[in-house]
């Protein structure tokens, strides 16, 4: 394959191949790889065992310098200087005896869909990529023609600290007007996956389609879609898994005017803690054909520990989405008839599920809340809130009001109702008597919204927060469901739901000036 359209001489191209070549050659020229007894290939991503968003990067060009959404999300990066991580990265892949050229597609509606071109070095990034962008079979890829979009991963090799904008060894970096994307200094095969999906989350508004940060499924009716937005460790992948729907996709989604569609070929699950009991779906997708990313395993057996965390705790499987028994091929759906927002609450203060108004569905998704648990990290000795705007605000290219007015006129047209689904703390705060739901009382939760049995269920306003509670839900003790009531000192659970409301209010004041009175107002009510 020529690759001098991108600068590239090397000769030994080797483009879409089986995954078993990609297997071969992981085993006989990157060190530390391996073979599980699932059959997965067992990688390591080097010293970096997550994104890096400090070092990403987007080129500020005259033609999208007034639609970037620019500040601590979008590092603005001049063109000369992505010209000079450009060539560093070319003259590093050009030094290399092979290459691996994976040619794919993002967006499952062939109205929307783009091309995309991997260049990388190593067989572990190829085979990621290859479970993770859409497989063109061999007429299309015969046919595939010029990429929309091109990654040139040189990730082995660091950026260069004196280059002006450059914060570490590592950069990542997108230009949108040239369709590319570099990265130096960084092995994380993550970076890929959400810059393809930072590409999406710029062209998509552009087409009247919104791109969202979240996984979908379908019921037996075609009309039954649901919508679940998360950030890490919320359970939007696991929730998504169910044996009694179809998978249409575990992590980013585009809605247009026709319906639901999923961007990606494959899914990323987070296999911390992974059991076959509580995640069938996920732990049956690992086998051969699978990236299991950072985890601990048996030398001699070769069964890797799900608990082990020696490496990382944000061990990853990369699989492709037929891998899941009850994927939907392709990946498309019509319109959602539930939208879920799923948080983990380590204060103890949001209920196991609430009904969401318009307004208060629109203060919610531009919130994006979840908790950081007491423990996790150095000097953290209580549950910390998180806000993400739209659920991902690591990856918004637009400013977050234009996802979340595109989100709520598609509700308005098309009677989508919303949901706060808290799969955190109940009964008091984490670490202070406080238990985590029961997964198995979440799932009934998911099943009752998906049935419509939650629709017409009886409610009581939260007086904090506003939204309205259940009074009772099929299969889930109904004491849980009301939180004040699951602890034992009331009084600690208004202070606690007045410090959380504080610190969704302040959080907020930055999106005041975009936001309309009344979605301003379905945000919680605290004492001064």
């Amino acid at each position: 394959m020529d690759l001098s359209k991108h600068k590239i001489s090397v000769e030994n191209i080797i483009r879409n191949p089986a995954p078993a070549k990609f297997y071969e050659d992981a085993i006989k020229f990157d060190p530390g790889s391996a073979v599980a007894d699932s059959g997965a290939l067992v990688v390591r991503s080097g010293k970096r065992t997550g994104r890096s968003p400090a070092d990403k990067r987007v080129v500020k060009t005259s033609g999208v310098e007034k639609e970037v959404w620019w500040g601590n999300v979008n590092i603005a990066l001049d063109e000369h200087t992505f010209s000079i991580n450009h060539q560093r990265a070319t003259d590093y892949l050009n030094t290399r005896e092979r290459l691996y050229v994976i040619d794919g597609f993002a967006g499952w509606d062939p109205n929307y869909r783009l091309k995309v071109r991997i260049i990388a070095e190593r067989p572990y990034h190829g085979l990621f990529m290859h479970n993770m962008l859409i497989r063109p079979t061999a007429e299309e890829l015969e046919n595939f023609g010029e990429p929309d979009f091109v990654v040139y991963n040189a990730g082995k090799f660091p950026a260069n600290r004196f280059t002006e904008g450059m914060t570490s060894d590592a950069s990542v970096d997108v230009n949108f007007e040239k369709g590319e994307m570099v990265i130096l200094g960084t092995e994380y095969a993550g970076e890929m996956k959400k810059g393809i999906f930072t590409v999406m989350h710029y062209l998509m508004p552009k087409k009247d389609v919104l791109s969202m940060h979240c996984s979908a499924n379908e019921g037996e009716k075609p009309e039954d879609v649901a919508l679940f937005f998360g950030l890490s460790g919320t359970g939007k992948t696991t929730l998504s898994a169910d044996k009694s729907r179809k998978l249409i996709g575990d992590d980013e989604h585009c809605w247009s005017e026709d319906g639901v569609f999923n961007i990606e070929g494959g899914c990323y699950a987070k296999t911390i803690n992974l059991s076959e009991e509580k995640e069938p779906e996920i732990y049956n997708a690992i086998k051969f054909g699978t990236v299991l990313e950072n985890v601990g395993y048996d030398a001699n057996t070769r069964k890797v520990d799900y608990d082990d965390v020696s490496i990382t705790q944000n061990t990853r499987a990369s699989y492709p989405i037929d891998f899941i028994s009850n994927s939907k091929i392709p990946c498309t759906a019509g319109h959602p008839k539930n939208i879920i927002f799923l948080t983990y609450d380590a204060f103890g203060v949001l209920p196991p599920v609430s009904k969401l108004s318009p307004e208060q569905a629109m203060y919610h998704f531009i919130s994006g809340y979840t908790a950081k648990v007491a423990g996790t990290e150095m000097g953290v000795t209580e549950p910390e809130a998180t806000f993400s705007a739209c659920f991902g605000a690591a990856f918004l290219v637009w400013p977050p009001s234009k996802y979340a007015e595109m989100l709520a006129e598609k509700m308005r047209t098309h009677n989508a109702k919303a949901w706060l689904v808290n799969t955190g703390i109940t009964g008091g705060a984490y670490g202070k008597g406080g238990e985590r739901i029961n997964l198995k009382n979440t799932r009934a939760i998911i099943n009752a919204i998906h049935e419509g049995k939650l629709d017409d269920a009886d409610t009581v306003q939260d007086e904090v927060f506003g939204f309205r509670i259940p009074t009772n839900c099929p299969e889930v003790p109904s004491e849980i469901l009301q939180p004040r009531n699951s602890w034992s000192n009331a009084d600690e659970y208004d202070a606690q739901a007045q410090k959380l409301g504080k610190l969704f209010r302040k959080n907020f004041d930055k999106y005041k000036a975009e936001s309309s009175d009344e979605i301003i107002n379905a945000g919680p009510k605290v004492s001064d």
